[in-house]
């Protein structure tokens, strides 16, 4: 892959055939991912009356889909809030806000799989376009780093494990792309 660039406005890189099976592969599995938890939310009568969609008031379970839906409020430990009272508000506002933070996700990964070509070659992106790429990489790159258990004191060095150390090798490479794509929309 090329460096991000602007040509006439667009943001615009090549993408080999395996860049763009990578791209188009983990950017569809979080999509995925984001579907079976929408297909969770239960099912209200009075919400399909109004309009008003509901999801689920739990967290996930999955870590990494945990980590692309965290909580909306988390409880201070020094608190005056019941714990109980908390988590009913944490659970309330989840139920509200969760399908419209699904919805703006699989949206902006419906924008990458529109825009990266199945079989490699150019992309040419707006910068709307652009901001949705950057939204589904740091998506896929938070659903990897919650998997490879990367945090700030994990040292740089790749894991032992080979099938951890070749996706440890895919979010470093999409580290680059999405900071490539940041300096070319900046430039």
């Amino acid at each position: 892959m090329q460096d991000w660039t602007r040509d006439n406005g667009r943001l615009v890189t090549e993408l080999e055939p395996n860049e763009a099976a990578v791209i188009r592969g983990l950017v569809g599995e979080i999509r995925d991912m984001l579907t079976a938890r929408a297909d969770q939310a239960p099912q209200d009568e009075l919400a399909e009356l109004t309009g008003m969609r509901a999801g689920p008031s739990t967290p996930p379970e999955e870590s990494v889909l945990a980590r692309l839906l965290p909580d909306f409020i988390r409880p201070e430990r020094d608190s005056f809030e019941p714990e109980a009272e908390s988590s009913d508000t944490a659970g309330a506002l989840r139920s509200l806000h969760e399908p419209e933070l699904i919805e703006h996700k699989s949206g902006v990964a419906a924008t990458v799989l529109d825009t990266c070509p199945e079989r490699g070659g150019g992309v040419s992106l707006t910068e709307d376009q652009a901001d949705s790429w950057l939204s589904a990489l740091n998506d896929v790159r938070l659903a990897l780093g919650t998997a490879l258990g990367v945090s700030e004191e994990v040292p740089e060095d790749p894991p032992e494990d080979q099938l951890q150390r070749e996706h440890y090798y895919v979010y470093q490479w999409l580290t680059w792309v999405q900071e490539s794509l940041i300096q070319a929309l900046a430039s």
